[in-house]
């Protein structure tokens, strides 16, 4: 019996989605692009929602921001549930590696007894700052319009848990049992250090834009808070005087603070440069956010750095100044 085998090339009728193709043409678009791309419902809702009445489930109204499409504000590292997952998942297993090199030649307890407590009482308050930037994050992916923003929103938000759990995770390794926990959180109720910083962070649960809280939160706060604690603390004064192992198990926030940054960056400059009015109204808001972040870090500069915290913020808001310019924001 003779099997004649032949190759047939079958031509796609189209190359992606209608939904996809109408911004990239019919061509092969990548899996970001067809994951984000008008996803989202925009129309036939069958009710409005209980607790907001006022507006539709996917509502462009909830913010002052205005934008001829959401899906303009796309993630630079085109990050979607499987890239994003395998990216946290190599610099999971970093930080492990990074565990297991600290742990087995005992460089925590070789740390000077001064040390290991400042840095203790400077970082682990700092795991409820980060679940608060959780919790606005789930908020503006609540609120704001288009998958192209909403996604990303929520990944950092879990990005937020993340490091709240590694610094959970320090103060276990740093303590004996909990005790380092509950002192964090008691001074993150009590210290007078820390609540300037805490009302910040309450008082932004109950903004309602989604953008100004995204302007509050991952421009402002996070663009001083990261930069100080982990630039300016942990790298440049905790590390030179024998902490680096502190340095290699909180690696992970200034990685993720530097990549994430894009992606705030880029939101913003796409939102500013829509129209006239949404650079006003951003530059309005973050005029207000930077000026009561810097002022709400004074005193935590202080209690990690001494008589060099001022100098410290200074630095960290010369950096966020820079990132304004490339936005197209101006310094206050």
């Amino acid at each position: 019996m003779n099997i004649d085998l032949q190759a047939k090339e079958i031509t796609p009728l189209r190359h992606t989605f209608d939904r996809v193709a109408a911004y990239t043409g019919d061509k092969s678009a990548s899996r970001y692009l067809e994951a984000i791309l008008s996803t989202q419902p925009c129309e036939n809702f069958h009710y409005r929602p209980t607790w907001e009445p006022g507006h539709e489930l996917f509502d462009e109204g909830r913010t002052a921001i205005r934008m001829a499409d959401w899906n303009a504000l796309r993630d630079p590292r085109q990050y979607y549930y499987a890239t994003w997952t395998m990216t946290r998942a190599r610099q999971q297993e970093a930080l492990e590696a990074n565990y297991q090199f600290v742990e087995s030649r005992g460089l925590l307890s070789a740390m000077p007894d001064g040390l290991r407590d400042a840095a203790a009482t400077v970082l682990i308050p700092l795991r409820h700052a980060a679940w608060g930037g959780n919790m606005n994050n789930c908020g503006i992916c609540s609120r704001a319009c288009g998958t192209a923003l909403t996604a990303p929103a929520l990944m950092h938000a879990m990005d937020h848990l993340g490091a709240a759990q590694y610094l959970t995770r320090l103060g276990l390794a740093l303590g004996d049992g909990t005790e380092l926990l509950d002192a964090g959180k008691a001074d993150w109720l009590t210290h007078q250090a820390w609540q300037p910083l805490r009302k910040m962070l309450e008082d932004s649960f109950v903004i309602q834009d989604p953008m100004q809280l995204f302007v509050a939160q991952n421009l402002a706060l996070d663009g001083l808070l990261y930069p100080l604690i982990y630039g300016q603390y942990v790298d440049d004064h905790v590390t030179p005087q024998g902490g680096s192992a502190i340095a290699m198990l909180t690696a992970f926030m200034p990685e993720w603070h530097k990549e994430s940054a894009r992606w705030v960056d880029a939101v913003l400059k796409v939102a500013a440069a829509e129209s006239p009015e949404n650079l006003g109204l951003l530059q309005q808001w973050t005029d207000d956010a930077v000026a009561r972040a810097q002022q709400a870090l004074v005193p935590l500069a202080e209690l990690a750095l001494h008589a060099h915290g001022d100098a410290a913020l200074q630095a960290a808001r010369e950096e966020l100044d820079a990132r304004l310019a490339k936005i197209g924001l101006r310094a206050a």
